[in-house]
């Protein structure tokens, strides 16, 4: 494109110099000429009043010998027969005998070439009624004088305009193409999966809109991968529910061979989900989750139901599990298999990492603007809860044995869905309290501002220890 329009502009800048350079030549030629024979005709006219006098040789002789073009060797006096005398030629001819007598026969003005050059044949009446003839020579490069220098200075500004406007132009190509080539190569990259290819919006209005438009094409890619590893991630992680259900019944099943190798296969399938959950949430963009505009549940009615399926687990187990405030209604903003799908996350950590008949409860709390879940566990804690949160969003693999990096995380990115938080401390059981605020309000809403406040003083992490492990 760049050299296409460097071409363009070369060619049209030739046409139109050529358009008015050549005529301009042309006419200062001809002016060059109009300005000799001028003069020719000025000198000739100085002999008009000489010859009106007299026709004496003499005379003739010094009066041509005087003027400028006779004492340049340039004027010639033909005099005709007058009175019986004969015909006389005075100065320098160079015309031929017939010019000079047609000129006589015309009684005007005319020029005909001579070698050299042209001389200009001018008719003057005598008093006698003869008409005699004045010759004025005009040197070849008298009629061209100046008209090289002016073909020169033309050529010159013609050259100028020429380089100046494909200068010009290769500007004006680079501004143009830069932002192409920018836009080709960030579609490369992105092309092989380097998703932060950008392009800068500049350039032409064209190509700046197509920039844009590319900017926001990635960045929907980007979020729709993010959201695709999110989702398998999630969906993954929803397994080991039942995974840590199997665990548990595959504990009690004795020493005979089968149950070992059940107990394996379990192992082995729980680690094959964390290497699913691991693979999908490598290198991924943050995204928010939750149920979106106008999602929500009855957060009590889903803890009743999570906490009925894992009452019987802990009742294998010998754990204590208590429940309180679900005795009512209680709105949550959040979709209702992402609320089931945090509790699991929180309360399989609970089994998953504290002690056999360590007791757990999850209360609810609701406010006008917040719902607030607690789970709350009599394992023995978590020494520095700031640091198991920071592990997790560093996606760290160090932390519990078993743990993904994904349980306490899910928690979080539901809770900061709708403007909340989660923290970490100690519970009145003794061990580790998990505390979920969820806003009901959006969080730039002002009923969402304490959560904003809440938010931002919080530690970010996706929490891959556990509730009870350091």
């Amino acid at each position: 494109m760049r050299w296409a329009l460097v071409k363009v502009c070369l060619a049209v800048t030739t046409m139109v110099v050529a358009a008015f350079a050549i005529p301009l030549g042309l006419v200062i030629q001809e002016m060059a000429r109009d300005r000799a024979f001028s003069n020719a005709e000025r000198h000739a006219a100085g002999m008009g009043p000489t010859l009106s006098i007299t026709t004496d040789r003499d005379q003739l002789t010094r009066a041509v010998a005087t003027s400028e073009a006779g004492s340049d060797r340039r004027m010639a006096v033909h005099v005709p027969a007058v009175d019986g005398q004969p015909p006389l030629r005075v100065g320098d001819p160079r015309a031929h005998a017939r010019d000079v007598a047609a000129a006589r026969e015309q009684g005007r003005a005319r020029t005909v070439g001579v070698p050299g050059g042209s001389a200009l044949l001018q008719p003057f009446g005598l008093g006698s009624g003869e008409t005699a003839v004045v010759e004025i020579f005009v040197p070849e490069s008298e009629v061209s004088n100046g008209v090289t220098t002016a073909w020169l200075v033309l050529a010159g500004v013609g050259v100028a305009l020429v380089i100046g406007s494909v200068a010009v132009a290769d500007r004006l190509g680079v501004r143009m193409v830069q932002p192409a080539r920018s836009l080709a190569g960030a579609a490369h990259d992105l092309g092989e999966g380097r998703l932060g290819a950008r392009v800068p919006e500049d350039g032409p209005t064209e190509l700046r809109l197509a920039a844009v438009a590319f900017n926001s094409m990635a960045d929907q890619v980007v979020q729709l991968l993010a959201n695709e590893r999110e989702l398998a991630a999630d969906l993954s992680h929803r397994l080991r529910t039942p995974l840590t259900v199997l665990r548990l019944n595959a504990a009690s099943l004795g020493d005979s061979p089968a149950a070992e190798q059940t107990r394996v296969a379990v192992a082995q399938l729980e680690r094959e989900v964390d290497t699913v959950i691991r693979t999908a949430r490598e290198a991924r963009p943050r995204t928010g989750v939750g149920g979106g505009p106008g999602a929500g549940c009855d957060a009590a009615e889903v803890i009743r139901e999570r906490m009925d399926f894992w009452s019987a687990l802990a009742e294998d187990e010998g754990r204590t599990a208590r429940v309180a405030g679900v005795d009512r209604p209680v709105w949550a903003p959040v979709a209702r298999a992402d609320l089931g799908a945090a509790l699991d996350a929180l309360l399989g950590n609970v089994f998953r990492h504290t002690r056999e008949g360590a007791a757990f409860a999850v209360d609810v709390h609701s406010t006008e603007d917040a719902v607030i879940v607690l789970v709350s566990d009599a394992g023995d804690g978590i020494a520095d809860p700031e640091a198991a949160l920071a592990r997790g969003n560093s996606g760290a693999s160090t932390g519990a044995v078993g743990s993904t990096g994904l349980g306490l995380d899910i928690v979080r990115r539901l809770a900061e869905s709708t403007g909340g938080d989660v923290r970490i401390g100690r519970s009145v059981l003794g061990g580790t309290e998990v505390r979920v605020w969820i806003q009901r309000g959006a969080p730039g809403a002002p009923g969402g501002r304490r959560g904003v406040r809440r938010r931002r003083r919080a530690r970010p992490g996706n929490l891959s220890a556990p509730p009870s492990h350091p």
